[in-house]
């Protein structure tokens, strides 16, 4: 990989380490237990995000003649379990509660789950791609609790400017990282026309589909819904780029980075769309 899409990744990390932040600086230590407290719920989103999501991704590949580094990347997107950046993506809508719990616990989760599903992955398409859970955890906690905890005692520590301060924050690093990843995907476009147009169709029926497990999933509350839409089609940002690290050359990481666009372009319109039946349903709430 060159300097320049090195230093790309790199800004990519800190940009997320930053949305985490401000995350944390917006939680409260009540909002961990919430999800653990309703367990059929739990139970919806822990099959959707780590058992359907890979599933899926393993028939799309099956189904799809791919180029050996994009059903990696394809691949590396479906074990990346996790929403870190979950409530960032949903300001203004969902159930505050259950999505920063949800964000937590599929975070620390994935300690587990990512290498038992990198071995099963792996022995289906003959990659030898080893993942020790002492690694994984080491990532978990370097880039999601570590910032996430940074966060929570810097909220407490602003005080009456925490929410102002988060929302700046959540703003700039938002921006940088969309613009690092649209500038990383320019420099290294050569790698999805390598790829092909199949890659890029798999890679929006694989977001599109798993929002709508997540979606179907989510249970009766439009809310839980529209949050468990989401993180199905939200991946760890931080896991997918380690394992993309540990295939040579940065080809990989690249179709990693090119998700972030793909799962762009399903949530954004799907997230309009629950905005608006948020609205209504609260109008007929209020008419009531």
């Amino acid at each position: 990989m060159d300097s320049v899409s090195a230093g790309l990744m790199l800004t990519l990390k800190v940009s997320v380490y930053a949305l985490i932040i401000a995350i944390g600086i917006d939680a409260r230590l009540a909002d961990l237990a919430y999800l653990w407290r309703r367990p059929a719920l739990l139970l919806r989103s822990l099959l959707a995000m780590y058992l359907l999501i890979p599933l899926l991704a393993l028939a799309v590949a099956k189904t799809l003649t791919l180029p050996a580094g994009a059903t990696v990347a394809l691949l590396v997107l479906a074990v990346s379990a996790g929403a870190p950046l979950l409530p960032r993506k949903l300001m203004h809508i969902g159930d505050g509660d259950y999505i920063f719990g949800l964000s937590v616990t599929s975070s620390l989760l994935a300690i587990v789950t990512v290498p038992v599903w990198v071995a099963i992955i792996g022995e289906q398409f003959g990659r030898d791609i080893e993942l020790a859970p002492m690694r994984v955890a080491s990532v978990i906690v370097s880039s999601f609790v570590a910032p996430l905890v940074a966060g929570m005692v810097l909220g407490r520590l602003l005080g009456q400017y925490s929410d102002r301060i988060g929302d700046v924050l959540m703003s700039v690093a938002g921006i940088v990282l969309s613009g690092s990843a649209l500038v990383l995907l320019g420099l290294n476009w050569h790698v999805f026309e390598i790829a092909g147009w199949k890659f890029i169709v798999a890679l929006v029926v694989f977001a599109a589909s798993a929002l709508a497990i997540g979606h179907l999933l989510g249970g009766p509350a439009p809310q839980n819904r529209t949050a468990l839409g989401v993180a199905c089609a939200t991946r760890h940002v931080g896991i997918a780029i380690l394992l993309a690290s540990l295939v040579p050359g940065p080809r990989v990481a690249v179709l990693v980075a090119g998700y972030f666009f793909a799962s762009m372009l399903v949530s954004v319109p799907y997230l309009r769309w629950r905005r608006k039946v948020d609205r209504r349903l609260n109008t007929s709430a209020a008419a009531d």
